[in-house]
């Protein structure tokens, strides 16, 4: 079961950081933290991979007074959605016909679907990101919902002004990913172990 869970887990963080890529080649704009990761990269000159990474560990800094324990998913989340995001942008072509454009970003939000009920699903433990939304609003008391959106509104403007790229994709994506992780995720989530005192029967697999 383990070696599912890793399994998985380093091919949903892959395919996450492949559909950032497509998300940018498909130039109609990016999802919050990556409009941020975006304008910080046009900033400073760097590529947008290593902004990802350098900022992955960065949030974690956070993760320190809000109590939030890394799991391995965490920390292979923090690297390897960078290092797949510029893979990525040296294989995929820029598109610059809008129908090319259009299929990019679906597939894009398609991709990025599957990547997070991989990831999520393997239960190795949640993003950078994801960690910074939850452990606000476990020490604040604000639900889940208040606490992303207060968060991805701060990083939005931010990267806004820093130049990242705001647009129809933002979104799209905004509006679609929840449902189609919501959809995907029962598929890829591995079960938890089941109970030593369980009958034989229920233990019995393929």
């Amino acid at each position: 079961m383990m070696t599912r869970r890793i399994t998985q887990l380093l091919i949903g963080l892959a395919m996450y950081g492949v559909s950032l890529a497509m998300f940018i080649r498909a130039g109609l704009g990016l999802d919050p933290w990556d409009v941020f990761h975006q304008g910080v990269a046009g900033k400073i000159g760097w590529s947008i991979g290593t902004v990802v990474v350098v900022v992955s560990f960065l949030v974690l800094l956070l993760w320190i007074p809000l109590r939030q324990m890394p799991g391995f998913g965490t920390l292979a989340n923090a690297v390897l959605v960078g290092v797949f995001a510029d893979i990525g942008l040296a294989l995929i072509p820029v598109f610059s016909h809008l129908g090319g454009q259009i299929a990019m970003l679906v597939g894009a939000v398609v991709l990025n679907g599957i990547a997070s009920a991989c990831y999520i699903g393997a239960r190795l433990g949640p993003g950078a990101r994801d960690g910074l939304m939850t452990g606000l609003a476990r020490r604040t008391g604000w639900s889940v919902r208040l606490s992303r959106t207060l968060i991805e509104v701060v990083v939005l403007g931010v990267g806004w002004l820093l130049g990242g790229s705001v647009g129809v994709g933002t979104v799209v994506y905004a509006l679609a990913i929840g449902p189609v992780v919501q959809l995907l995720l029962p598929m890829f989530t591995v079960p938890a172990k089941a109970p030593q005192s369980a009958p034989e029967e229920v233990l019995a697999g393929p």
